[in-house]
């Protein structure tokens, strides 16, 4: 036996009428109503009265127009709802003030939620049935919630300056409320108190865009401004990311180092000591005998050992190609002091020549010292063949740094921004931020 589908009964808004100014009011929460705004002349009226009782005349001559027009229906998630009721609240700090829109959202079944917006920034809010725990966080204020910790950010007293639409509890423009605030994005927790009740809730950032899809409404949404309390980081994790990417990099770009130092000969094809007075008068220029440089072209390094102590003396050298006449001409100073302070210098050096062809060579050497000085220096020359040499290494490594220490800064700015609006703030108060 097939049993035949049964359609849900839509059921139409009450319709009465406002007994200040004769406008027709229609309530769409049905009994859960209690108070009820005139949408011509905003007079609050007690839904529960039969005769609509006035319980508020609007004073000011401002009139706010939500950015979701009352009765819009959306869908978020996968359960629509129905906006019904719009306050925007104020909270003074000092002689500043900044304000909020708050949408209340009803569905039959699953009962309401709530849309905040702040300069571009919105939040799909739900009351929770079971309360957070109270604990701390590096010695600051905190609450868990269903695993997750949430860092207190600010408390500040919020006043209710315009009302419209329906509430299913007693409202009046002028009503203030005490806020805390937690945050563990993307998710905020608000813990409103009243004399004798206190309401928590749970508000998940949702993108503009992603609301004016929900609701279907014409236009883009209004561009956001700063960063938001429980905004979601566009860096979250990258760091991290980028940290790890950087270690599996710089161990690829070390195993290539140690094959390149395996790899190289590194083989020594001259070495011999030598004496040099300055005092001499003779030429103090000579040339080594020939050595032979053998396999591909490749590097070639000079090393000059010496017995300085608090002096210097300067190489002039020249190695160059006995065949060819090629000549590759270079200049090394070598000093080395100490005192009760200290040493400094060194009393070795060496260079590196690149790219030297293979050939019979000789170095010319030519040493200088003070004159005056009639200390003798005893230094010994050696000469290695294709060394291993790491100064790209260091380079591609130092380089390497640049991607993840980029994002991390950026991130810190975000979140610097981002606590800047907080009563923890680590700077002056801001209306803006990195976004």
């Amino acid at each position: 036996m097939t049993t035949p589908s049964v359609t849900p009964q839509v059921v139409k808004p009450k319709s009465l009428n406002c007994p200040n100014c004769g406008a027709p009011v229609e309530m769409r929460g049905f009994a859960h109503t209690l108070n009820v705004v005139c949408p011509n002349c905003l007079s609050v009226l007690d839904a529960t009265s039969p005769e609509f009782e006035i319980l508020q005349k609007f004073q000011r001559k401002e009139r706010i127009e939500p950015k979701i027009p009352l009765g819009t229906r959306g869908k978020l998630g996968d359960k629509a709802f129905q906006v019904i009721g719009f306050q925007v609240r104020e909270v003074q700090t000092g002689d500043d003030s900044y304000s909020w829109d708050e949408y209340l959202l009803f569905n039959p079944y699953y009962g309401f939620r709530y849309l905040t917006e702040y300069q571009g920034h919105w939040n799909f809010v739900r009351v929770l049935s079971a309360l957070p725990v109270e604990t701390k966080s590096v010695g600051k204020p905190a609450v868990e919630f269903q695993g997750r910790r949430y860092r207190h950010f600010d408390s500040l007293t919020a006043r209710t300056n315009f009302i419209l639409g329906e509430f299913p509890w007693q409202i009046r423009v002028g009503d203030c409320v005490d806020d805390r605030d937690f945050v563990s994005s993307p998710y905020m927790l608000s813990a409103e108190s009243t004399p004798g009740e206190v309401t928590w809730s749970l508000g998940e950032y949702t993108p503009g865009k992603q609301i004016w899809g929900a609701f279907q409404l014409p236009g883009s949404p209004p561009p956001s401004y700063g960063v938001f309390a429980n905004q979601p980081s566009p860096y979250e994790g990258k760091a991290g990311s980028a940290w790890s990417t950087w270690l599996w990099l710089n161990i690829a770009l070390l195993a290539i180092a140690l094959f390149f130092s395996m790899s190289s000969a590194n083989r020594e094809v001259f070495q011999n000591t030598y004496l040099f007075t300055p005092a001499m008068k003779t030429d103090a220029a000579f040339v080594t005998p020939t050595f032979e440089l053998t396999g591909r072209t490749s590097n070639v390094e000079i090393s000059v050992r010496t017995d300085l102590n608090n002096n210097w003396a300067y190489f002039n050298f020249a190695l160059i190609n006995e065949d060819t006449g090629q000549d590759f001409d270079f200049g090394r100073e070598v000093s080395y002091y100490r005192d009760s302070d200290g040493s400094e210098g060194s009393p070795h050096d060496s260079v590196i020549v690149p790219r030297v062809p293979s050939g019979k060579y000789y170095l010319r050497v030519e040493p200088e010292m003070e004159s005056r000085i009639l200390q003798s220096m005893s230094y010994e020359l050696t000469i290695h063949r294709d060394v291993p040499t790491h100064a790209f290494f260091w380079i591609a490594g130092l380089l390497l740094l640049i991607p993840p220490i980029f994002i991390t800064v950026r991130a810190a700015r975000f979140e610097s921004a981002r606590w800047r609006e907080s009563d923890y703030a680590p700077v002056g108060p801001s209306s803006g931020g990195d976004d």
